[in-house]
């Protein structure tokens, strides 16, 4: 079981890395530009987009580094709980912009998160 908990920690950090990296480093102007980050950029104030950013970059370290170094451990399902809900916040906003298409996404990522959540949890109260 934990091997899988770290490969699906190990791709939903590598995801949110790339994602709120991207978010980071990328201006709104060139966020528009990308048909996958345009809807965002449309829709929110470049500082939301990079406070969006820096948070998936947080969750992404918290889901490896505090169960990586033993420090802390409770920070892993933590992260990964926030990170379940800012799923659940992307899927409201995309579903208000009627782009539905990215909820299977949403709903991925979710899952992935819950799962880590759970598992982490139980091996913390363990």
């Amino acid at each position: 079981m934990n091997i899988a908990v770290w490969i699906a920690s190990g791709l939903l950090a590598a995801a949110y890395l790339f994602i709120g990296g991207t978010k980071l480093l990328k201006s709104k102007e060139q966020l528009a530009e990308n048909p996958s980050t345009a809807g965002a950029a449309e829709a929110l104030s470049a500082t939301s987009i990079k406070l969006i950013g820096g948070v998936e970059v947080a969750g992404a370290l918290g889901l490896i580094l505090p169960w990586l170094t033993g420090i802390a451990r409770i920070l892993t399902p933590a992260a990964a709980v926030g990170l379940a809900l800012l799923q659940v916040g992307a899927a409201v906003f995309h579903g208000r912009r009627a782009e539905y298409k990215q909820w299977p996404v949403n709903a991925v990522f979710l899952a992935v998160a819950v799962f880590i959540a759970a598992a982490r949890t139980l091996q913390v109260v363990r």
